[in-house]
């Protein structure tokens, strides 16, 4: 059986060609006397854009003044590029991301990272010694292509990790459920999810982000020119934003609001897939860890992405002497939002 189900953050790293034809579905709120505000997420709506759904649908965008414009991504969308030719506002990305654009000279900053964990993980199969990460050194592994580009690196540099245990991962989990040698990559609120309850495989599950892969996730980015000429709609967007996050990883009044909105939008989620992307969030701490617990949701500091960029440089992502500032902006974070 060849299942599919998955979070689109494995996209492609660059910029898709194609991507303004792509469809985009949105779940939008409409009001005249509102600044109108156009975000577009990564992928299908799910549980790990929560906290924007929320936010529409109970009302704290226009609390806040904002018409909020949110849309689904899909199959050969890039956020980025809609943003670089002005078809969005802001769009959902990610502090990877934010490092390539400063690579390429793209005047897009990142101003909030709503994960301060990346939820991807390696899974493997229990029983055969995979208890560690350490322990998966020269086991077959299916990557994808942006995985190589990505994490890969950084678990060669880590762990010791080589390129000959690498296999061609095609975003199914087939070949892992037929092979109880093999360990694959995913995310942590999808893959689990289906390799158990369609696969029945209980799988032991590696998020990295536990053992030093510290790139901020589900960032906001935006260009540097509306930070510019409206800061106040931009902040007034973000702290709603990190309003309806809150909410919604505490499973507050008005999550099943935003749960039946997500299911509006994307009619292949369900109740239970929901249930478990919340609660693995909260488990593993996806948005509520590190400096959002001091900082609030949203919280970035110029320290973390500094030595994000060098342990990357160390790997070989990015090249030496970029000036990483030029990545992000703390202007709109760190007010204690959900503490």
């Amino acid at each position: 059986m060849t299942m599919k189900f998955r979070i689109d953050r494995r996209r492609a790293l660059g910029l898709a060609g194609g991507a303004l034809l792509a469809p985009v579905f949105g779940a939008r709120v409409r009001a005249q006397t509102h600044d109108t505000v156009s975000f577009q997420t990564n992928w299908r709506a799910q549980a790990e854009q929560g906290g924007f759904y929320f936010a529409v649908a109970n009302g704290i965008y226009r609390k806040y003044g904002i018409e909020a414009d949110i849309r689904a991504g899909g199959p050969g969308l890039s956020p980025s590029q809609l943003l670089i030719a002005g078809a969005v506002d802001m769009i959902m990305s990610s502090g990877f991301e934010a490092i390539r654009h400063v690579e390429q000279n793209l005047p897009i900053l990142c101003i909030a990272a709503i994960f301060q964990k990346d939820p991807q993980v390696i899974i493997c199969h229990s029983g055969q010694g995979n208890d560690s990460l350490a322990a998966l050194k020269g086991k077959p592994m299916l990557i994808s292509a942006a995985g190589r580009a990505s994490f890969y690196p950084f678990l060669k540099a880590r762990f010791g990790y080589s390129d000959t245990q690498i296999r061609p991962y095609a975003f199914n989990t087939a070949p892992f459920l037929a092979d109880k040698a093999m360990c694959q990559q995913g995310d942590l609120t999808a893959e689990p999810y289906v390799i158990e309850k369609e696969g029945g495989v209980k799988p032991v599950v590696h998020l990295l982000a536990d053992s030093g892969y510290a790139p901020y996730s589900a960032t906001i980015a935006i260009g540097r020119k509306m930070v510019e000429e409206k800061p106040d709609l931009v902040q007034r967007f973000v702290t709603a934003t990190l309003e309806g996050w809150a909410a919604y990883m505490k499973n507050g009044e008005g999550s099943a609001a935003a749960n039946a909105l997500i299911k509006k939008n994307n009619p292949d989620m369900t109740d239970d897939r929901i249930a478990f992307a919340v609660r693995s969030m909260n488990e593993k701490g996806i948005v509520l860890s590190g400096d959002a617990l001091k900082l609030g949701i949203g919280a970035m500091t110029g320290a973390r992405w500094l030595t994000f960029y060098r342990d990357m440089t160390a790997a070989g992502i990015f090249p030496a002497g970029l000036d990483i500032s030029r990545a992000y902006s703390l202007q709109f974070v760190n007010k204690g939002t959900g503490i």
